[in-house]
């Protein structure tokens, strides 16, 4: 499928999936909450291969829906299809045919349920993650246990940084989910506030007990031992790419094999994945370390697809276009005020490294000293970003 520059701002950071239990992203965060299937007949993944079929299904059903768009269950199935497709293809265009999908309730504050939590997760990926909360909270009023609705915003209140709101979401999972999704919830939370090493054995338990929500819980171990500097980082990641190329897990694999100096692996990775930004990104880094060629036109595209981007005051990945202004442009002032600006948004682990890398190639003392309270305060276990802004580690 090939994409247009405008339409290739597919969102890094968050976002894995539990394949085993056909989960899928629901947004384009850097963490996403798994779908959690209600009947256990319902078709949620096709395995690799099924790609044309899927978007052939998928042109049938907006065939149907646009001769009654009005039809409720129609449009659900479609917004549905079309959100799980934005992840199989790595191409966000599909997010707005889901809104399309959704127009006669796109603006209604009381839609019914189905579109506000669908709603909620298109609002996500353009960072309108008030708007988004609005919805789920909508959702949690009329159905407070509503399994759904509690793990994306625990997900949405974690990549804000609001951990105990999150933790509340997660901890009402009890009862209501196979608790292997509370587990990860939690433990997600647990690893960037002081907790990292319990986090992470736990989750390892976990899946030796549970595992159905293997592919999520593998990257989240992946991160945290990548944070911690641990080699197992590999192993975690590979186990959460077996059965399905996930582009989450492909982005944040890249970035340990970047920090391990085995840039031509990540060139190998990525493949010809470079419609979707975030991998573009990875590819340039990769292909600058190893002085090809190619990084020039590489990087080229990517300026054109950022600047294209802040043309139509899309500043939903400022995060890759910070790493693209520091580590490819030579740009840090730059970077560091997309880096602070993003940091407003999301706070997430990676999110604090480029702004950490952008205030120490700048020297800017306020930034520095963003990074490192917020490490105080939360107790993030990540010593590369304590030693760029000469902060002490937490002990273990």
């Amino acid at each position: 499928m090939t994409m247009d520059h405008g339409a290739a701002n597919f969102r890094s950071g968050a976002l894995f999936v539990a394949r085993a239990t056909a989960v899928w992203l629901v947004s384009l965060l850097a963490w996403a909450a798994p779908y959690l299937p209600v009947d256990d007949s319902q078709v949620l993944e096709r395995l690799p291969g099924g790609t044309a079929t899927q978007l052939r299904e998928l042109r049938a059903m907006k065939a149907a829906s646009s001769e009654a768009p009005k039809d409720l269950a129609r449009a659900i199935a479609l917004a549905t299809a079309d959100i799980r497709a934005s992840r199989v293809e790595g191409d966000p265009r599909f997010l707005g045919y889901a809104q399309a999908a959704l127009a006669p309730w796109w603006k209604d504050p009381v839609a019914p349920t189905p579109v506000l939590l669908l709603r909620a997760t298109i609002l996500q990926s353009s960072h309108q993650f008030g708007p988004a909360l609005t919805d789920l909270g909508r959702v949690l009023e009329r159905e407070p246990r509503h399994p759904q609705a509690l793990l994306t915003r625990a997900t949405v209140l974690t990549v804000m940084g609001r951990y105990r709101d999150a933790r509340s979401d997660c901890a009402r999972l009890a009862g209501v989910v196979p608790d292997i999704y509370r587990i990860v919830c939690i433990a997600a939370i647990d690893s960037v506030t002081g907790n990292a090493g319990p986090a992470y054995e736990t989750v390892r338990t976990t899946l030796r007990i549970d595992s159905a929500g293997r592919a999520w819980g593998e990257t989240l171990l992946g991160e945290i031992a990548h944070r911690r500097g641990d080699p197992a980082a590999e192993a975690h990641f590979r186990a959460a790419l077996a059965g399905e190329r996930d582009i989450y897990v492909l982005g944040v694999y890249s970035d340990w094999l970047l920090d391990q100096g085995r840039a031509p692996e990540v060139v190998e990775l990525v493949g010809r994945q470079t419609s979707v930004d975030a991998l573009l990104l990875r590819l340039a880094l990769a292909q600058a370390a190893r002085k090809d060629a190619e990084a020039a036109v590489s990087t080229a595209t990517l300026r054109a697809r950022f600047e294209a981007s802040l043309a139509r005051r899309d500043t939903s990945h400022q995060r890759d276009h910070a790493r693209f202004e520091l580590a490819l442009a030579g740009n840090p002032r730059q970077a560091l005020a997309l880096a602070l600006d993003n940091w407003k948004v999301q706070r997430e682990p990676a999110d604090l490294r480029i702004l950490a890398e952008a205030a120490a190639a700048t020297g800017d003392a306020a930034a520095l000293g963003i990074v490192k309270q917020w490490l105080a305060e939360s107790g993030l276990e990540y010593p590369a970003v304590a030693a760029l802004v000469g902060a002490k580690t937490p002990a273990k």
